[in-house]
């Protein structure tokens, strides 16, 4: 079981650069982890490319279908209290986004805070950082 950012869920659902280093790891390890506003993160990043014209307008209604496929199987930490105060506190200790914050700490509740033999999965440098000084195993492991 891995926690995952939504910078790795999208290479899932649409064929980029990072789709041949993500999908091996949801096939050895499907039980898939994702904060609570991961789907609509994705979906924005997906309406985005269409929008921008980056996008077919087949392949987005493909890429929200497989999507869908997804979060149906995907287990998802829920917004709360904890989530947020764990969220506010990361501000202190890593440069982060607040969505990226959001991950971090819905993954650190996942884990109970243990991250040791913990893996999350993310291409968001920055998110990739905290969450190695945070403990967690980060994959990929290397970068393109």
């Amino acid at each position: 079981m891995r926690f995952w950012d939504s910078s790795a869920i999208v290479p899932l659902c649409l064929v980029e650069p990072q789709t041949s280093v993500v999908r091996p790891l949801v096939e050895t390890d499907p039980a898939v982890v994702v904060w609570w506003g991961t789907r609509t993160e994705c979906v924005s990043a997906v309406t985005r490319g269409q929008r921008d014209g980056n996008l077919a307008a087949a392949v987005a209604a493909d890429a929200q279908t497989i999507l869908k496929q997804l979060a149906a199987e995907w287990s998802e930490v829920q917004p709360s209290e904890l989530v947020r105060v764990r969220a506010e506190r990361l501000f202190a200790m890593h440069v982060l986004r607040a969505a990226d914050a959001f991950q971090l700490a819905a993954a650190l509740l996942w884990s109970r805070e243990d991250t040791v033999g913990r893996n999350f999965v993310s291409f968001d440098q920055r998110l990739r950082e905290a969450a190695g000084r945070e403990g967690f195993a980060v994959l990929p492991q290397q970068l393109a």
